[in-house]
């Protein structure tokens, strides 16, 4: 089974290196068979720092130009490049974890209905409070996905920058959909995947990933973000944000978590847990009644 690693890239010299590295380690664990069929194109999406200069560096690596700035764009310039049978969707901020690509190859090598497969991400670079906020969207994430797939069966789940897809499927959903900007886009590719065949999510395939999006713009305003992007493309089948914006640091050394308005991110803060609160108690009451009332 061949796989084909799909990187976009925008200017991300802090960071391509690492994404390549971590995915050219695991190549050379596998046998020199499986080896051979693992390819890498790195998509450098208008960038004007030294991406391309960087990728140049790595002989076994694709360098593909796509001027028409958009993580679509890019996703859809690198598709046509590659030749995979499986298209696997790495950020270039991203590090794929030990036993990633075999656990990969084993799902699908065993399973052929199963047309994408995704995972969590990591950020390494996020304080524990940041690490935990974002456990805690996660399984909430994971109970939603649940409940759209076995009991609505309406659609899916996958991490944008951590999933793979089987070529077919793709092209037989149409491919990527470039309207989209940004929020959305996974969600969107999930729920048309799944009425062709099985999108899997799991923990057990985790990707480490920046957490510089939360840093700058703030753990509960993003969750809630996505969390309004994925209702919004899962029952309306478009995406609530229309437009994102770009977060590229100086360096990627100690990334400060102080929002850019830590004003709005409060209000987010105190909302959201007066939300589970109310959530909690109504649940605690709800038990309450019903065992005094036997």
């Amino acid at each position: 089974m061949t796989l084909s690693f799909v990187i976009p890239a925008y200017n991300e010299e802090n960071y391509i290196r690492d994404c390549l590295e971590a995915i050219l380690k695991q190549k050379n664990e596998l046998s020199p068979e499986e080896a051979r069929n693992i390819e890498i194109v790195v998509v450098n999406n208008a960038s004007t720092d030294q991406t391309a200069a960087i990728v140049k560096k790595y002989p076994e690596v694709k360098l593909v130009d796509e001027p028409t700035k958009g993580i679509l764009f890019a996703r859809r310039a690198g598709f046509v490049a590659s030749t995979g049978e499986l298209v696997a969707n790495i950020d270039a901020d991203t590090c794929i974890t030990p036993g990633w690509m075999r656990r990969v190859l084993d799902e699908f090598a065993r399973d052929p209905r199963l047309v994408a497969l995704s995972g969590p991400f990591i950020y390494y670079d996020a304080p524990p409070s940041v690490l935990w906020l974002a456990k805690l969207f996660n399984g909430i994430g994971y109970g939603f996905y649940l409940f759209i797939r076995f009991v609505l069966h309406t659609g899916s789940l996958v991490q944008g920058g951590n999933y793979v897809v089987r070529r077919d499927a793709l092209q037989k959903i149409g491919g990527y959909d470039t309207t989209i900007d940004f929020y959305g886009e996974d969600t969107d590719v999930a729920r048309r995947l799944n009425q062709v065949g099985k999108v899997k999510f799991t923990f057990k395939l985790p990707a480490l990933s920046s957490g510089r999006r939360l840093a700058k713009e703030g753990v509960f305003t993003i969750g809630i973000r996505y969390a309004v992007n994925i209702l919004s493309i899962t029952f309306l089948k478009h995406p609530h944000t229309r437009q994102s914006i770009d977060v590229r640091f100086a360096t990627k050394q100690g990334l400060a978590y102080t929002t850019e308005n830590p004003t709005r991110e409060w209000i987010l803060r105190i909302v959201t847990s007066l939300v589970f609160l109310a959530i909690f108690t109504g649940v605690g009451y709800a038990l309450y009644w019903v065992i005094h009332t036997k």
